[in-house]
């Protein structure tokens, strides 16, 4: 830049960069002839990219919504058929084409939270592992402890304690440890996903990749 050129005022987010101008990353306006052309072309490319990935987000989205109604508005037609209206949204639903190559999936999941009783179940699980300290089988230890770790953001995994309910132990404070975790748990919220197949020659199902890691 000449010492006559000088560049306009820094902009805010919300302001138009002023033509010939291009901001970096420090929120530096630079005119766009002291950039190299190879950072422009790669300044180009990230842009087509990120727009196209935008659009194609914006695509899945409605794709999901519109097809997630489709599928509701569907139920409560084939229901009305039986004289009978559906009480919500839950349940999972598999609808498959007359010639049978295609099925569409409608899974809801629950994600469960602990409440404090959870902390009540690791003390009589505590006690239980002490009482059986000699001779205890180490691998139901083990599981116990890795039921109860957390994650990097404090969570439980829920996978982790459910898994110890499978567990058939005869023990009345082990019993009284699962009835707890029964107890403790709570449904915070619930999530639908749709899923697609196509038959293959086997007569097996393959998922019809929806999204980029997948394809």
């Amino acid at each position: 830049m000449s010492h006559n050129q000088t560049a306009p005022d820094q902009t805010t987010p919300d302001q138009t960069i002023p033509e010939g101008y291009k901001k970096d990353d420090k929120g530096r306006l630079i005119p766009v002839g002291m950039i190299k052309d190879i950072d422009m072309q790669r300044d180009e490319l990230v842009q087509e990219i990120v727009s196209n990935a935008k659009a194609l987000n914006d695509n899945i989205t409605h794709f999901k919504i519109q097809t997630s109604g489709d599928i509701q508005a569907f139920l409560e037609l084939s229901a009305e058929k039986y004289g009978i209206q559906l009480g919500g949204k839950k349940g999972n639903i598999n609808l498959v084409s007359f010639d049978g190559k295609y099925k569409v999936t409608r899974a809801i999941s629950d994600r469960l939270v602990f409440d404090e009783r959870l902390q009540v179940a690791k003390e009589l699980i505590d006690i239980c592992i002490h009482k059986w300290s000699e001779g205890s089988n180490v691998n139901i230890q083990v599981l116990v402890q890795d039921a109860f770790q957390t994650d990097k953001q404090g969570q439980i995994n829920t996978g982790r304690v459910l898994g110890l309910m499978r567990l058939d132990i005869d023990d009345v404070d082990w019993k009284k440890a699962m009835t707890a975790i029964k107890d403790s748990m709570q449904v915070a919220g619930s999530k639908s996903y749709i899923r697609v197949y196509e038959r293959q020659t086997d007569g097996s199902y393959k998922a019809i990749a929806l999204d980029i890691a997948s394809a």
